[in-house]
C-alpha cells in the first residue's frame, strides 16, 4: 500500500491535541483550538496539529471542539447561533479565534488532522482542505460527516483524497469482528484508511491491544491513540507499537521520544 503523502516515513508521530497550551500559556488566558494554541504546537517544532471544526452562523468554519461556547467562554450560545465576528471578539483574550482557512494559509508547513464535529460544516471542510490534502487527514466520529468532507474534498478538485481515520461504527464493527475471528471482514473495514484513532480503552472494552495493530499494519494503517497525557502511558503505547500519541502535552510528549534516541515527527 502507498503511503499517503500526511504520513511521513517516521514515526512515532505526537500529535498536538488541538494545539499546544502550556501550563505557562493557560495562566495567561490562552485556550484549545485557538491561535496561539495551534502557534505554541508550529513553534515547539511539532508537525502535526489535531483540531475539530464546527460552522459559524455566517458559514465559516472554525477550529472548536465544543459546540457550543459554555465550557470555554461561559456562554451559552452554540457556535451555530453565533457569527464570525461576534466568535473572533470572545476568543480575543483567549488565544484569538483561529478558521481552518487561516490555519491552512498561516501555517503551510503543519499537517492537520481534523475533526468533523458537525454536519453543517462537513462540505465547506472538504472544499477548504481539497488544496492541502497532502497534509490534511480527515476524520469524525460520524462516518457520514468523514465520508461528506471526503466527497466534497474530491469534487473541489484535490489531487488526491485526503488522509482519512473511520468513525466509532467502523471501530465497533472492527472490534466484533476481531473478535469474532472474521479476517476478510477485517481487512475490508481497514481498506481505505490511512489511520486508525482510538482511544486505548472504551469504557470496559480495551480497544488498542497487540492484535489490532498487527492487523492494521498488515493492511498499511497506522494505529494512533487518544488521548494520551502521562509520560509513563506514553512510553508504554509506543513500547506496544502504536505509531502516534494524541496528547495535550505534546511538548512533554516530544521530549520523551527524543529521549528513546527517536525523533518525533
Amino acid at each position: 500500500m502507498t503511503r499517503h503523502p500526511y504520513l511521513s516515513p517516521d514515526v512515532p508521530r505526537v500529535l498536538a491535541h488541538r494545539g499546544l497550551v502550556t501550563p505557562d500559556a493557560a495562566r495567561h488566558g490562552v485556550v484549545e483550538n485557538s491561535f496561539a494554541a495551534v502557534a505554541q504546537a508550529h513553534a515547539a517544532g511539532i508537525a502535526y496539529v489535531e483540531s475539530d471544526c464546527h460552522r459559524t452562523a455566517d458559514g465559516e468554519v472554525v477550529l472548536f471542539h465544543d459546540d457550543d461556547l459554555r465550557r470555554v467562554a461561559d456562554d451559552p450560545r452554540a457556535i451555530a447561533d453565533v457569527r464570525l465576528h461576534e466568535l473572533e471578539e470572545i476568543m480575543s483574550d483567549r488565544g484569538g479565534l483561529i478558521t481552518l482557512a487561516q490555519a491552512l494559509d498561516a501555517f503551510p508547513d503543519v499537517r492537520f488532522n481534523l475533526d468533523v464535529k458537525a454536519a453543517a460544516a462537513a462540505e465547506r471542510v472538504g472544499r477548504l482542505v481539497a488544496p492541502h490534502a497532502a497534509r490534511v487527514l480527515v476524520t469524525s466520529f460520524s462516518d457520514e460527516r468523514r465520508h461528506a468532507a471526503l466527497r466534497a474534498a474530491a469534487a473541489a478538485g484535490a489531487a488526491l483524497p485526503p488522509a482519512t481515520s473511520p468513525g466509532s461504527s467502523t471501530v465497533a464493527r472492527l472490534l466484533a469482528a476481531r473478535t469474532l475471528r472474521r479476517r476478510t471482514r477485517v481487512r475490508r473495514l481497514l481498506a481505505g484508511l490511512d489511520a486508525l484513532q482510538v482511544p486505548e480503552r472504551q469504557g470496559p472494552v480495551r480497544v488498542v491491544t497487540d492484535g489490532l495493530i498487527r492487523d492494521a499494519h498488515a493492511a498499511g494503517v497506522e494505529v494512533h491513540v487518544w488521548t494520551v497525557n502521562a509520560e509513563v502511558d506514553m512510553q508504554r503505547l509506543l513500547d506496544l507499537g502504536v505509531d502516534g500519541l494524541v496528547t495535550d502535552r505534546a511538548d512533554v510528549a516530544v521530549a520523551m521520544v527524543n529521549g528513546r534516541g527517536t525523533t518525533a515527527v
